[in-house]
């Protein structure tokens, strides 16, 4: 399991390409920009939009969202728990993690 920053479809059909049938799964961490800002600890969006930081996903680089994601989580109005749960879940029924008991 891993987690990317991929702002760009081709570049996660990319990764999608490298893997066997069945074994990537795409999960879209869904989140507002507003409530990504009110979150950021590290001031990287206000140096985004002061022009200090290039390229930034989201202020002055595009993100591109998945057509068909295996899974959707909001992170805005769902708990981390109940994203984890999803995942998990989502996980498990594709085989690729055992069945928590």
């Amino acid at each position: 399991m891993t987690a990317f920053i991929s702002p760009y479809r081709t570049d996660r059909d990319n990764a999608r390409d490298l893997l066997d049938e069945g074994r990537f799964v795409e999960v879209f961490v869904d989140c507002p920009l507003e409530v990504c800002e009110a979150r950021d600890t590290k001031g990287l969006y206000k140096k985004a939009r002061a022009g200090e930081i290039k390229e930034f996903t989201g202020i002055s680089a595009p993100y591109e969202a998945p057509a068909q994601p295996e899974l959707t989580v909001n992170t805005s109005d769902q708990s981390l728990e109940e994203c984890t749960a999803n995942v998990i879940a989502l996980l498990e029924s594709k085989g690729l993690i055992p069945v928590s008991q």
